[in-house]
């Protein structure tokens, strides 16, 4: 965009603040200063904060009860245009706020201008923000509940299929598909208990605050506070304009969830490649290419997988607004929507894309069986045997099983295909038991302790899980 010789441009005095001024603002200057391209998106929390101001001030006696009735009528229309697309928003009024204000004074003429007695822009637009941040922590977190259910459908359908597990992306020892998952039921539990101490923390209200000091009229903090569901008024004019740590706070839980959510990614990108083959997505999140007809690529996972960048980024940006700004209100403080809006939405559409992949995900238990085969998972079992059955010390039952894997390797075999007799020249005091405990299947159903791979105790934790996270909700 131009902006050549705006700095002449002589413009009429603003109708939000003119009163103060001779001269409107440049366009450059309302370019900059306008939020209403982005802050439209609370329209519902602001109308609804607004009803609840005007309730209080005619309860308190501040403004006729007719003038109430006559601006809760004028927001119900407007908030019916907004919703059927029929309102026309404009850059000149800014924000939200005045858009709507303006359009009220339209409809009802004087008593839409007592509407904004005894609060400011300042205490409003964080109302609104925390209103709008508290709607959308309700539904994150109905939606990790569906995925946590998606997960613990299908740790229940292969509580019993065998795959390796890893370390340091190398075969570690024998697990199954369900306990794997499982692991990030318990993860996103966790996210879930962020979000939902973010919102209990917020849950304040900064309505009455005013710009900075509170007001000199006779109001109800407390009332507008029940009105819109806050457990609270905020204790503080100035800390309750210029705090944003809620929000800072709901992407910090953002970041770690979507950091989860990019974990379990990679691992379905790992296990659909045809190297592993562990699982298969249908082509519902699946893309081709344009060149190779072979492909099909778990693009889902992918986009899901990169969608940390953004929530962290938009972490940062608010952080660093934030940072050095003196008490009480900065026009810098305009800048925390667009990042609360942009990891909010980043953060929903990535677990709605991860949920449908593990609806809709296949696991195939001859691959990750074959794989099996490879790196001795069983090792640890045999050295847990050798300290158990045989009362020899753990460190040397490591040597000894070290020299069996090395022999096993020697042979090209794996660790239960080796004869009796010739791991008992290593070890003379290994019996016939040890075969059994060399079995893959034992040595995953032997790890009964709590929250191990045993499938018996796999789904133990999957009834506590459906408790604990579905049916207490």
């Amino acid at each position: 965009m131009t902006h050549g010789n705006e700095k002449t441009d002589k413009k009429s005095a603003s109708p939000i603040w003119g009163g103060r001024f001779s001269g409107g603002p440049s366009q450059l200057m309302q370019d900059i200063n306008a939020s209403i391209s982005y802050d439209k998106t609370f329209y519902r929390q602001d109308i609804a904060g607004s009803i609840a101001h005007a309730t209080m001030l005619a309860s308190q006696n501040i403004i006729s009860v007719s003038d109430k009735d006559a601006i809760i009528s004028g927001l119900t229309q407007i908030e019916d245009e907004i919703s059927t697309g029929t309102f026309t928003f404009s850059a000149e009024l800014e924000d939200i706020h005045m858009n709507i204000e303006t359009r009220l004074v339209e409809l009802i003429g004087a008593p839409a201008k007592r509407l904004h007695t005894a609060r400011s822009r300042n205490d409003q637009v964080a109302t609104d923000l925390r209103l709008w941040l508290r709607d959308s922590l309700v539904n994150l977190d109905a939606m990790l509940m569906a995925l946590q259910s998606a997960l613990l459908d299908k740790a229940e359908t292969y509580a019993d299929t065998l795959m390796p597990g890893f370390t340091h992306l190398q075969t570690a020892q024998p697990i199954t598909f369900g306990f794997h998952l499982m692991a990030y039921v318990e993860m996103f539990g966790r996210d879930r208990s962020r979000l939902a101490d973010c919102a209990r923390r917020m849950n304040e209200s900064p309505l009455g605050a005013a710009a900075l000091a509170g007001t000199g009229y006779p109001i109800d903090r407390h009332q507008t506070a029940g009105l819109l569901g806050f457990d609270r008024p905020m204790a503080n004019a100035m800390d309750a304009v210029s705090s944003r740590d809620f929000a800072i706070e709901f992407m910090a839980a953002a970041s770690i969830c979507a950091t989860h959510l990019s974990r379990l990614a990679e691992e379905i990108v790992i296990w659909s490649t045809d190297r592993f083959g562990f699982i298969s997505l249908s082509d519902a999140f699946t893309t081709g290419s344009s060149i190779m007809p072979q492909k099909r690529n778990p693009d889902a996972a992918e986009l899901v997988r990169a969608k940390p960048g953004r929530i962290i980024g938009d972490l940062v940006s608010l952080l660093t607004v934030i940072k050095g700004l003196p008490l009480a209100y900065g026009k810098d403080m305009q800048e925390d929507k667009e990042p609360v809006f942009d990891a909010e939405a980043s953060l929903s559409v990535a677990i709605a894309a991860m949920t449908g992949m593990i609806e809709d995900m296949t696991a195939h238990a001859e691959p990750m069986r074959r794989a099996l085969e490879k790196g001795h998972p069983n090792a640890t079992d045999l050295a847990d045997y050798l300290v158990s059955a045989l009362n020899i010390p753990f460190r040397d039952a490591h040597h000894v099983t070290g020299q069996l894997v090395a022999l096993a390797d020697e042979k090209g075999c794996a660790l239960e295909q080796l004869e009796l007799p010739e791991m008992q020249k290593i070890e003379p005091a290994l019996g016939t038991d040890v075969l059994d405990i060399l079995r893959l299947e034992n040595a995953v159903a032997a790890r009964t302790s709590f929250g191990g791979t045993a499938p018996s105790e796999v789904r133990n934790r999957i009834a506590d899980a459906r408790k604990h996270y579905l049916d207490s909700q």
